[in-house]
């Protein structure tokens, strides 16, 4: 007998052609994709407007099954923290942020991540698999759960109102991972995000964060143009190939341009620019000037990110008159910049910081040992 089928793993067309396989009608699909992303339901048997037999069919060949949390841990301000298992001694970080008028969920993509930046905790953890699009939208199934996000809360307020009241108002993909290395499973999470039978997300609500994949920049665009952002974290080549190594296949022009063609569906929209502030490395006025060049010409917003510390870094914080200064030049040539509020530091929960459990693949931690 073949192991029950995970329907966190589909989106509305995959969960369609499954329940035809069986013999079922797309609105049985769209019934049951309802009670498992509106309603958070995991037991088949509760689901009451399904048909008795179907319910008894689905006990039998499937099952709904999310990344079980290990540990969970809140910060003084509020930010909450899950250590999610995903099987095989790898776990990875999710992490929920509560501020006045929205609350974003920040969701991993992959248990570590192969494209070792400099000043991230997650990729000097190495590399040992993608997730499946299950673990991924199981993330924010798990979050709604916890968080006590159950839909009949807000049975009483009319559409704006639900929408406001959502404890999880936004979901960004810059967790664990580079999610355009793990494309199709993070599309079909970006898909349930947005779908109404799911979770009904505004496209400009829901971020990807890349740190430029060009190729992978260009699907997304047109298979599912949410929002995006991308890590720069350098004005020039030579300095980016040594803070973010994807820079060396895909150089500045080539992701410059990708952002642009990015743009061509949605004119009014803009990308996402995010910048990490290293003490005496990429923190000059001179650095600032070079940027407002380099995006001349791409609609863009920057959000400077103070440095988070982790053991064994080699990198300090920028000093927050630095950072003011560096805001400066940028907004003087009309660029809107905002710096980034450092939440959930206490329990490792800010950016960069994410780590989780990683049965490395890629030996990285034997060779930062023997080097």
């Amino acid at each position: 007998m073949s192991a029950p089928v995970n329907l966190l793993d589909f989106d509305s067309d995959a969960l369609v052609a499954w329940f035809a396989g069986r013999g079922e009608k797309p609105f049985r699909a769209r019934q049951v994709m309802r009670w498992i992303h509106r309603d958070g339901c995991d037991d088949f048997a509760a689901m009451t407007d399904v048909a008795k037999s179907l319910r008894a069919k689905l006990g039998e060949c499937a099952t709904i099954r999310a990344p079980q949390p290990v540990r969970d841990s809140v910060s003084n301000d509020g930010t909450r923290k899950w250590l999610l298992d995903v099987g095989n001694g790898n776990a990875v970080e999710t992490v929920f942020i509560p501020e006045a008028h929205r609350g974003t969920l920040c969701v991993s993509s992959q248990a570590g991540c192969a494209l070792d930046c400099a000043f991230c905790s997650t990729g000097k953890q190495g590399f040992n698999r993608n997730l499946s699009a299950g673990e991924i939208i199981g993330q924010l199934w798990l979050a709604n759960r916890l968080l006590g996000a159950a839909r009949e809360a807000a049975t009483d307020l009319d559409a704006g109102e639900k929408d406001n009241g959502r404890i999880i108002s936004n979901v960004v993909m810059m967790g664990m991972g580079e999610p355009l290395a793990n494309f199709d499973s993070v599309v079909t999470a970006l898909r349930l995000m947005l779908d109404d039978n799911a979770y009904g997300l505004s496209r400009r609500r829901v971020t990807v964060s890349t740190s430029g994949i060009v190729p992978a920049m260009d699907r997304l665009r047109d298979e599912c143009p949410v929002a995006l952002a991308v890590s720069l974290h350098a004005p020039d080549d030579a300095l980016r190939d040594r803070l973010v190594p994807i820079n060396k296949k895909y150089p500045l022009a080539q992701l410059m341009a990708a952002c642009r063609r990015y743009l061509e569906r949605a004119p009014r929209d803009f990308i996402t620019f995010e910048y990490v502030m290293l003490d005496g490395v990429n923190d000059h006025d001179a650095d600032a000037r070079k940027l407002v060049e380099l995006v001349r010409d791409v609609p863009c917003k920057f959000n400077l990110i103070p440095f988070n510390p982790f053991p064994g870094s080699e990198f300090r914080r920028s000093g927050s008159e630095r950072i003011r200064r560096f805001a400066e030049v940028l907004i003087e040539a009309g660029i809107v910049t905002t710096t980034r509020r450092t939440r959930g530091e206490d329990v490792d929960a800010a950016c960069g910081q994410l780590a989780g459990q990683v049965q490395d693949r890629t030996r990285r931690t034997t060779r930062l040992v023997k080097a």
